[in-house]
């Protein structure tokens, strides 16, 4: 029987050694903990819990905007054995009420402007306690109390995240304590996150990507990060070049680079102090890489997902121009593989899809043995993305494996149809979907969003990406909007596009 390994108490370790060192930044309240703050709280709020009858596996759900809760809760479960369920608070009650009742929290700790729906919920799902974010809050987070410890082991569940259901209902990744530990040696090191790291955090905290690149792995080291509640280009430049907040490293989805270098102040922003740019969630069109790369800041693409906590993947920047567009090669503690339509292992530049596995890779879905299964072939991680792997071991994300859509019987991913409309003056966004067609099968429509004087038409379209373009990639037509479906992350819901364009019996892909 493979031996059991403890789960170390990261806040309690850098309390006794760096007490008074900041820890947390909270522009929102302008509040600024310490590692000593953070122990405290994280003491106060295990006490707490335990008062109620949280024992070891309870679930401990969390319905609130970006703050220093989310890490008060997550390493509670490091002292009493907790799990963390983060709600994704753009979700309606019915959304919730699905994930609060499969998972079956006995606790719902949440931000006064969430008070209706947090009451609804215990209404439908039988939530017995809940706490408000408030001063009462804080009396219990500073009260001084401390719990009783039980032992916490890697394999236990440390949180769950439920990933964004583009068919049927979501699924409840379940996140160990090894797979957090696991994620930060694999992100921290290539990032080269340190105790002098401090990083500009702007993802939603109940997102992996937020949680986890690099939030967690910043902390981890004994770094200090700046927590955003909202997202503004012009406010986010602002910070990384404001000397006075001293941010080293910041991560997010292609979509706030795009945001931020269509921004009037991108130009005079004072980049300079910004070590490691991080990029992942999505392929990242090479124009908004090209872009930031003449500012001097060269985006380090990696992959990963909720179910790889996330990192898998991840772009050394000494690679980082020679092989822009690459997510890179296998982090330290990751296999990867790249299977083909026929089950076996591709060869070099063969597109497939994508497998991983490793100790940072979950062990299923909460309450969901089927979806478990579905996922795994031996002890391999099915991705669903389609990627392929050159000559010297590079990876490349090509697209969502079932985002893929089949013209005339050949094979076409919207990445690398995007990337060359992307290169068209006066657009703002574009996506790729395929839509039925009745000669054809499927046929690409170019979404876009264009500048507010472009007079860019769909003539002018096409025939930039004819001359670019096998011919089966080709949209076949263009359709502006005002702007692109988003999810929490920055994501482009692809699904209600093609609903948009297609009607409800559109496929029902990412």
């Amino acid at each position: 029987m493979p031996a059991r390994i403890t789960a170390y108490d990261w806040i309690a370790h850098h309390n006794a050694n760096r007490a008074s060192r900041r820890a947390i930044v909270d522009l929102e309240s302008g509040q600024t903990l310490t590692y000593g703050d953070l122990h405290q709280r994280i003491d106060g709020l295990s006490a707490h819990l335990q008062s109620v009858g949280v024992t070891k596996g309870d679930r401990v759900a969390l319905l609130a905007h970006n703050g220093p809760e989310y890490f008060d809760l997550q390493f509670a479960g490091m002292r009493i054995g907790s799990i963390a369920v983060l709600l994704n608070w753009r979700l309606t009650v019915p959304e919730l009420e699905y994930i609060v009742g499969d998972c079956s929290p006995s606790v719902l700790v949440y931000s006064p402007e969430f008070a209706d729906t947090a009451q609804e919920l215990a209404s439908r799902c039988g939530v017995t306690t809940l706490i408000p974010i408030d001063d009462d809050y804080e009396a219990i987070v500073t009260s001084g109390e401390s719990p009783e410890t039980c032992l916490v082991e890697h394999d236990d569940p440390s949180t769950i995240m439920y990933t964004s259901g583009t068919t049927g209902h979501p699924k409840g990744a379940i996140i160990t304590h090894g797979m957090t530990f696991w994620n930060c040696v694999n992100l921290g090191i290539p990032a080269r996150i340190t105790p002098e790291t401090v990083q500009l955090v702007i993802l939603p905290l109940f997102h992996t990507g937020g949680l986890n690149c690099y939030s967690n792995p910043v902390l981890h080291a004994g770094g200090r990060i700046v927590i955003a509640r909202t997202f503004e280009p012009g406010e986010a430049l602002g910070i990384i070049g404001d000397p006075s907040y001293e941010v080293t490293h910041f991560f997010g989805v292609p979509a706030p680079y795009q945001f931020m270098m269509q921004h009037p102040d991108f130009e005079t922003a004072d980049l300079s102090r910004l070590q490691i740019a991080g990029v992942g969630g999505a392929p990242c069109a090479l124009a908004i890489m090209e872009r930031w790369a003449e500012r001097g800041v060269e985006l380090m693409q990696g992959f990963g997902m909720t179910e790889t906590s996330p990192g898998a993947i991840f772009l050394d920047p000494a690679d980082a121009m020679r092989k822009i567009g690459s997510t890179g090669k296998e982090l330290l503690h990751t296999e990867a593989r790249i299977v083909n339509e026929d089950g076996e292992e591709a060869g070099p530049n063969e597109v497939g899809e994508l497998w991983v596995r490793g100790p940072h890779i979950t062990p299923g879905y909460w309450n969901r043995p089927d979806a478990t299964a579905e996922a795994f072939v031996d002890d391999w991680l099915r991705t669903g993305d389609a990627a392929k792997r050159d000559d010297e071991g590079f990876y490349y994300i090509v697209d969502r494996w079932k985002d893929m859509y089949i013209s005339g019987g050949e094979n076409v991913y919207p990445a690398e149809v995007e990337n060359v409309v992307y290169q068209l003056p006066g657009i703002v966004e574009a996506a790729i979907v395929g839509v039925p067609d009745s000669k054809w099968g499927e046929s690409g429509v170019a979404v876009v969003v264009l500048e507010s004087d472009s007079d860019l038409d769909q003539a002018t379209l096409i025939q930039h990406c004819v001359e670019r373009l096998a011919k089966f990639k080709v949209p076949a037509r263009m359709h502006v909007i005002d702007e692109l479906p988003r999810n929490a992350t920055g994501k482009v819901l692809k699904r209600e596009l093609r609903v948009m364009l297609a009607g409800e019996d559109s496929p029902a892909i990412s």
